[in-house]
C-alpha cells in the first residue's frame, strides 16, 4: 500500500503528501431519533462498459444495491433515483424504473420499506417535441403509480417538461393540484434550484424567488394533508429558514442544502430542518456520528464532527454544481466501495484532476478515508490514467 503520494499542486509542481490516520467513525449506527434523515444514493457503473450502451446495461446492480444496504446500516433512509443517481444526467426512466424496483425490493427484504423514498417525475417525456400540461400530468401519473406500486414513498421531483411548457404560476398549480389529489400517501415535494439543473430555471412560473416561494407555499397549504415535507435545494440557508417557519403544521422541511446542513439540521429556537442530502452519501459515517451526537443534545460534539466535512461538501458541490455526482462517486471509489472510478455515461470526466486531488486532501483532513494508504494508491492510479 502507498504510504506517501506525489500530488500535483495548484502551481503544477509536484509535492509529497502523507495521508493521516484512518477514519474512526463507526461503520454501523441506529437511525437518528430526533430527525428524519435521507441520503440520496449514487449509482455504481460496471467497470469496462461503453457509455453508448443503454443506462440500465451500464449499471453494476449488485454493487449499487450493496451501497444502499451500507447506507441503511448507518441508520439512513435512502432517497432513490434522484439527481445523485444521475437522474436526467445519464439515468433515464427505463433504468430509473428498474433501480426503483430493485431498491424497493431490497428494502422489503430487509424489513426497511419505510426507509426508502423514490423520485417520480416526467423525465420520459421528450423535450424536443410539443408539450402540453396534460402530457406532464400523464407522465407524473405514470411514475407516481409505479413508485406507489413498489410500496415506496414518492418524492415528487421538479419537472423539466413542466418548466418548458408552463406559461405561469397558474399552470404549476393546475398540474400539482391534479397529481396531489391522486396520491395515496403524503409525498415529499422537491424544489430543485437551477444550480442543480439549469433546465429548471424559473420554476413555479417566475424567476423571482420571493414570488416562487409564495406559489410553492400556497400549494403546500392547500394540500397539506398530501404533503409530508418539502425538500428545498436552493443553497440559501436564510431562504430555507424563512420558508420553514411558514410551513403548515404537519409539513416538515427536508434540507437539500449541501453547504449549510449542520446549522439547518440543528436548528434554532423556532425549529429545525430534517434532511434529504446527496452529501450524506459521501460523508455517511461522519454524518451518522454527528446525528447521534444531536440525539444526545451534544452540540460541541455535533459541530466538531460536521465542521471539517463542510469544506469538502462545498468543494464537491462547487460550480457547476450539477457535476457534484462525480465527487460523490470518486470518494466512494477512494473508500473501496467500488473497484473503479467509472460512472454511467462517462460522468467521471466531468471534473478536472486538480478538483479530484483537492477532494482527496479534504476527505483526508476530515478523516473520511477508511483506509488512507489504499485511498492514496487509488488516487495514484487516477493520476497515472490522466498522465500526471
Amino acid at each position: 500500500m502507498v504510504q506517501h503520494i506525489q500530488l500535483p499542486g495548484e502551481d503544477g509542481q509536484l509535492f509529497t503528501y502523507t495521508p493521516g490516520e484512518p477514519s474512526t467513525f463507526p461503520q454501523t449506527s441506529p437511525p437518528a431519533r430526533s430527525r428524519r434523515i435521507f441520503a440520496a444514493a449514487h449509482l455504481v457503473s460496471r467497470s469496462a462498459v461503453s457509455a453508448q450502451l443503454p443506462a440500465r446495461e451500464q449499471i453494476d446492480w449488485e454493487a449499487t444495491l450493496a451501497y444502499r444496504r451500507y447506507l441503511w446500516s448507518l441508520g439512513f433512509s435512502v432517497a432513490e433515483a434522484m439527481d445523485t443517481a444521475q437522474r436526467g444526467m445519464g439515468l433515464d426512466w427505463v433504468a430509473a424504473r428498474e433501480l426503483i424496483h430493485r431498491s424497493a425490493g431490497a428494502a422489503r427484504a430487509e424489513g426497511l420499506q419505510e426507509r426508502i423514498a423514490c423520485g417520480a417525475g416526467t423525465d420520459h417525456l421528450s423535450l424536443a417535441g410539443p408539450l402540453t400540461l396534460e402530457n406532464v400530468i400523464a407522465a407524473y401519473e405514470e411514475q407516481c403509480a409505479f413508485v406507489e406500486g413498489e410500496g415506496a414513498r414518492i418524492i415528487l421531483m421538479a419537472s423539466r417538461a413542466l418548466a418548458a411548457c408552463a406559461r405561469g404560476p397558474e399552470d404549476y398549480a393546475y398540474v400539482y393540484d391534479r397529481i396531489l389529489e391522486q396520491v395515496s400517501r403524503p409525498v415529499i415535494l422537491h424544489w430543485l434550484g437551477e444550480m442543480f439543473d439549469p433546465a429548471l430555471a424559473g420554476y413555479w412560473g417566475t424567476s423571482d424567488l420571493d414570488e416562487a416561494t409564495e406559489v410553492c407555499l400556497d400549494l403546500i397549504h392547500r394540500h397539506a394533508a398530501k404533503i409530508d415535507g418539502l425538500k428545498l435545494s436552493l443553497l440559501s440557508a436564510e431562504r430555507e429558514i424563512s420558508l420553514r417557519r411558514r410551513l403548515p403544521a404537519g409539513v416538515v422541511m427536508y434540507t437539500g442544502d449541501d453547504f449549510h446542513y449542520p446549522q439547518l439540521i440543528w436548528g434554532d429556537e423556532q425549529g429545525y430542518s430534517h434532511a434529504l442530502l446527496g452529501i450524506f452519501d459521501a460523508i455517511a459515517p461522519a454524518a451518522a456520528a454527528a446525528l447521534q451526537a444531536l440525539d444526545r443534545g451534544d452540540l460541541p460534539g455535533y459541530q466538531a464532527i460536521f465542521a471539517p466535512t463542510v469544506p469538502l461538501a462545498r468543494h464537491i458541490f462547487q460550480e457547476p454544481t450539477y457535476h457534484y455526482k462525480t465527487g460523490v462517486v470518486f470518494l466512494a471509489y477512494l473508500n473501496g466501495h467500488q473497484p473503479h472510478f467509472r460512472m454511467v455515461g462517462g460522468g467521471e470526466t466531468a471534473r478536472t484532476i486538480s478538483h479530484l486531488v483537492r477532494l482527496f486532501l479534504l476527505a483526508d483532513q476530515a478523516r473520511l478515508l477508511l483506509d488512507p494508504p489504499q485511498a492514496a494508491e487509488r488516487m495514484q492510479r487516477v493520476l497515472a490514467t490522466a498522465g500526471r
